[in-house]
């Protein structure tokens, strides 16, 4: 059964960065499609970016387009979550995901994911 740490949260300045990582206990990365997803408090879980199991394919969403990145290293068994321009509104608990696949899809539904880590804090704050 895969498995999924997230880390890299914490508090960051209005302006500033962090890197989220998703470690996966499988070696197989490569055939998961991933998914960084958060959640505000009183607010449902909405997806930030996702990524295609062959990388190809990427999908932000419009509020973190131009100031965050999700990239993996298959060797490390590890995506991330490079968050610049830190905005007050990211605070939130960011969720990774990941669901078998072995082409250029993403998935921006939480419901199409099979596997979620436990969750890792950003807050964003002066």
């Amino acid at each position: 059964q895969l498995q999924l740490v997230e880390s890299g949260g914490g508090l960051a300045q209005p302006g500033g960065s962090l890197r989220l990582s998703c470690v996966a206990s499988e070696f197989t990365l490569d055939y998961y499609a991933y998914g960084w997803f958060r959640q505000a408090p009183g607010k449902d879980r909405e997806g930030a970016s996702c990524i295609a199991s062959n990388a190809d394919s990427t999908w932000y969403a419009g509020s973190v387009k131009g100031r965050f990145t999700i990239s993996r290293d298959n060797a490390k068994r590890t995506v991330y979550l490079q968050m610049n321009s830190l905005k007050p509104e990211d605070t939130a608990v960011y969720y990774c995901a990941a669901v078998r696949s072995w082409g250029d899809s993403y998935y921006t539904n939480p419901d199409d994911y099979e596997h979620w880590g436990q969750g890792t804090q950003v807050t964003v704050s002066s």
